[in-house]
């Protein structure tokens, strides 16, 4: 049997393009037209209205009064203690310009300090280093007080949500500035020259003072409690360089390991962290609200 294969007629080809055609008009109504940008007129009560209404400014033309606590993080033989206090003029709701200063009143030995001072060994290698184990916490670094200029700036404000049920309203900042920072540290000691009047063991407790100065940094978080009232979460970080464990860190030009001298060769520049938790009040205590 032969089988032919049947050819679509012109007339029918022809049918079925007009049906296409027909379709896609009817559908070119439904198709998205393109967005082109335009003004968006608003008419009717919310012309001209702001975008915030009865906003309440919290910072600008007011004077920010803060006394907080802070504590050193991260410090591996000396944890400081500072009681802080921060005076701050916000020329803007965004832009503010003060000091932030704190006195160290309390330090407490890390937990790597005990273990030196209960199980440190002293030999004729680190005799400079530890000439006794017992006195190692009399020879380590501390942090007296620290005052620095600085800029706040205020990126973000809304409201935190706690437990679903209380809103508060809250905002973000940022500061830099420089600072400077009240250190003592253990005194230089050359052990090729030893003075007449304190030998290496003597060195251990003798004490130096100076100021370092450093750029500070950091964030923080502010909760507002009411008109006048907050509550200040902030880290702060400064970098400066300084001499931790007390102890003979560098080497002679020779390539000799230690050197024999406790001096300003055996600082490190490290980032000093801090933590602190403080009370904000603002002056005067009527915040402005907007329109």
């Amino acid at each position: 049997m032969n089988h032919r294969r049947t050819l679509p007629s012109p007339s029918g080809s022809k049918l079925t393009w007009a049906l296409v055609a027909c379709l896609a008009l009817a559908a070119s109504p439904l198709m998205p037209s393109p967005v082109s940008a335009q003004d968006v007129q608003v008419t009717g009560p919310l012309a001209g209205a702001p975008a915030v209404r009865r906003m309440r400014v919290y910072r600008e033309g007011r004077l920010q009064l803060q006394p907080g606590v802070a504590i050193s993080l991260l410090d591996e033989y000396d944890k400081a203690i500072l009681f802080t206090l921060q005076a701050q003029y916000h020329l803007t709701d965004w832009l503010g310009v003060g000091v932030w200063g704190g006195y160290a009143g309390i330090h407490l030995n890390t937990d790597l300090t005990d273990q030196i001072s209960s199980q440190g060994v002293s030999t004729p290698r680190n005799r400079l280093s530890l000439p006794s184990r017992q006195g190692f916490d009399q020879q380590i670094g501390q942090i007296q007080w620290t005052a620095a200029l600085q800029a706040t700036f205020i990126p973000l404000r809304g409201k935190l949500a706690l437990f679903q049920k209380l809103f508060i309203d809250a905002d973000l900042h940022l500061f830099l500035g420089a600072a400077f920072v009240g250190l003592e540290e253990r005194a230089d000691y050359d052990a090729s020259a030893p003075s007449s009047d304190c030998d290496i063991d003597c060195s251990q407790s003798a004490r130096a003072t100076r100021v370092a100065v450093a750029p500070t940094f950091g964030l923080g978080l502010t909760m507002y409690i009411n008109d006048y009232l907050g509550l200040s979460l902030e880290w702060r970080g400064m970098l400066f360089a300084w001499n931790r464990s007390g102890t003979d860190e560098s080497g002679s030009p020779d390539g000799d390991f230690p050197d024999g001298k406790i001096n300003s060769n055996d600082r490190f520049l490290a980032l000093n962290h801090f933590i602190q938790i403080a009370l904000t009040v603002y002056l005067p205590t009527e915040a402005h609200i907007t329109e």
